[in-house]
């Protein structure tokens, strides 16, 4: 079996072009971004603050019939990332499945992630997703005190990479905010 790692819902964002559940295995200090849709998010955010609603959601719908029917979720994997897609499935036992022969079914990462954070059972991601797909957490993070000199570095860094990226729009974007930056610091 492939390795795997514990991982834990360092973040649910919205971003410019939906919403991600950024997971952060343990021991790592780095961040995997799984882009979901807003119906998942809510579920997530619901399930994360312990809030129900008067009538289950699908998630909560899918774990009373797997109660009714003596089955457990003992993990989810997110095992694999093919043609930008994470593939994931939850791992349950009960009836005549066991640990040494479970029950696996296939799942979108956002699903299994959501019914995950429901049973609060672990999640566990494989360490090739993980290097395929994991960023640093300093790009998430903002600098506490940033001098001049670091946030122009920083946004050459970024106009560079938004160029390789053939991201014209937002490397324009930077370039005019370099400039502004550049006209401010020599008091104009």
């Amino acid at each position: 079996m492939r390795e795997m790692l514990v991982s834990d819902i360092w973040s649910v964002v919205k971003v410019r072009h939906g919403n991600a559940v950024l997971l952060k295995p343990r021991g790592i200090d780095s961040a995997v971004p799984i882009f979901i849709g807003t119906l998942e998010m809510q579920s997530i955010l619901l399930a994360l603050e312990g809030k129900a609603l008067a009538r289950p959601m699908t998630h909560d719908l899918f774990l009373n019939m797997l109660n009714h029917v003596n089955l457990s979720i003992k993990r989810i994997e997110i095992y694999e990332l093919k043609d930008d897609t994470f593939h994931a499935r939850l791992v349950m036992t009960g009836g005549e499945y066991s640990n040494e022969n479970p029950l696996i079914l296939d799942s979108r990462a956002s699903d299994a992630i959501a019914i995950a954070v429901r049973k609060k059972c672990p999640i566990f991601i494989f360490a090739s997703v993980i290097e395929q797909t994991g960023i640093p957490l300093d790009f998430f993070l903002e600098p506490l005190e940033e001098t001049p000199d670091d946030k122009n570095k920083s946004l050459l860094e970024q106009l560079e990479q938004a160029v390789a990226e053939e991201e014209y729009e937002q490397a324009a974007e930077i370039r005019d905010l370099i400039k502004k930056l550049e006209s401010n610091d020599d008091g104009s």
